[in-house]
């Protein structure tokens, strides 16, 4: 049984998840992925202090696309995003369905490109290893994007 998974650059395989999900395997943030995580997020850090609008970091989104955000109002777009996605309707899904789904989307965030903060993949792994599992339930508003 796999007793920590270390996340690194490529994919992680079934065991890796099942362990995490399943067993309750710890997860550590590897070398590389911590370095990966500061270079994105200093690129975004970058575009959002430019004066050329940038689609979703210093935009809004979809039909505000071509809306340019101020640096100012930027904190109330970003935790009205959240909270606009913080919904969910009908049975909540299992604990290790929850896990396994934070595990992926953890891998995710740690790929170097989506800009994440590095405290937030931090954060996200410490909850895994805290065993807390949010309540998620089946049907939500986030879609394929979630």
């Amino acid at each position: 049984m796999v007793e920590t998974v270390r996340l690194e650059p490529g994919a992680l395989s079934r065991a890796q998840v099942v362990a995490v999900a399943r067993a309750g395997a710890r997860v550590e943030l590897g070398e590389a992925v911590r370095k990966n995580l500061a270079v994105a997020r200093q690129h975004i850090d970058d575009l959002a202090e430019a004066s050329v609008p940038v689609y979703g970091v210093s935009t809004g989104f979809g039909a505000l696309a071509t809306r340019h955000i101020p640096p100012g109002s930027r904190i109330v777009l970003q935790r009205s995003l959240i909270r606009s996605h913080a919904a969910g309707a009908g049975p909540a899904v299992e604990p290790e369905v929850v896990r396994a789904l934070m595990l992926l989307r953890l891998h995710t965030l740690t790929s170097g490109h989506t800009g994440v903060r590095p405290e937030t993949a931090i954060a996200l792994a410490g909850l895994l290893n805290a065993g807390i599992v949010p309540v998620v339930h089946e049907f939500g508003s986030l879609g394929c994007s979630g």
